[in-house]
């Protein structure tokens, strides 16, 4: 993306500190520096066409960051995990900035000032309203397909989305507790067994809240796993081994909010978000 866009077409917001870290330390990808144009909160800048929340915390705090970015005509996308972050956003800058957006496939890990992936995976966009194809989509896939991100277009996002989350609390909580990276979630086991239960709670509470999950889209979502690399590891696994806090509210706590609006039991999320808890408890942040 960073090679087929003119020089300072693609900024990323950071403050000074973090700007002058990522100079004097660079960023890699796959082994290859990635010279990016940084800006600032305050640097005064015309308002973006498109912006692109990427951040694996502190969304409220990227939020206000990106205020002097958005105008009348921006586009607004998240890559966040979880079904909360584009609500989150909306309440700022208004539902009708938003194209849906679900990211997977990806088997990326981070460590340090190094990302290295296998699978780069894919970007999935769509209107939140289903059945629709608007004009912003289909800007959308031609900046990807002139900067070469790989994307498809989806009619039903906030299913899609659902389905996503649900991933996520099997894979990412799992994963994160023992420490199997994907590895040990394609193969038949106690892992895949603990993974597959907390992704049926989800389930059950998409039957609830009327987001049509059903069994034939768990097991679609099993399949996403099957070519990433055995070896890459979810992000909540990431953040456990660098002690930083973790996605688990997103995850298990979300699991638990709904659960308790509807009165149903998810002992499995439960149990997960019990014991990533506690894990952190040893984390000084």
């Amino acid at each position: 993306m960073l090679k087929c866009l003119p020089e300072g077409r693609l900024r990323i917001i950071a403050d000074n500190q973090r700007i002058e870290r990522y100079k004097n330390e660079g960023i890699y990808c796959n082994g290859d520096r990635c010279d990016f144009y940084y800006v600032t909160p305050e640097s005064d800048c015309d308002p973006a066409d498109l912006l692109i929340f990427a951040v694996f915390s502190d969304l409220f705090e990227a939020i206000s960051a990106a205020k002097k970015h958005v105008g009348p005509n921006t586009i607004i996308i998240s890559l966040l995990n979880g079904i909360s972050s584009e609500s989150i956003i909306s309440s700022i800058y208004g539902e009708e900035k938003l194209i849906y957006c679900v990211a997977q496939g990806m088997d990326a890990v981070k460590v340090g000032n190094h990302l290295t992936y296998h699978t780069p995976g894919v970007l999935c966009i769509g209107e939140k309203e289903p059945g629709i194809i608007s004009q912003r989509i289909y800007d959308i896939a031609g900046f990807f397909d002139k900067t070469g991100i790989s994307y498809e277009i989806k009619t039903d996002m906030q299913k899609h989305m659902w389905g996503k989350f649900m991933l996520n609390v099997g894979v990412n909580q799992t994963a994160a507790i023992y420490g199997c990276s994907y590895g040990g979630l394609q193969q038949e086991g106690a892992f895949r067994d603990i993974m597959i239960l907390a992704m049926q709670e989800v389930l059950m509470l998409s039957s609830k809240e009327g987001t049509g999950l059903n069994q034939k889209d768990l097991d679609y979502w099993l399949t996403v796993i099957e070519p990433l690399h055995p070896d890459g590891k979810p992000s909540m696994q990431q953040d456990i081994e660098a002690k930083r806090r973790s996605e688990v509210d997103l995850f298990a706590g979300t699991v638990l909010s709904i659960a308790e609006k509807h009165g149903i039991f998810t002992p499995v999320n439960r149990m997960l978000y019990d014991k990533i808890l506690n894990i952190e408890k040893g984390f000084s942040y």
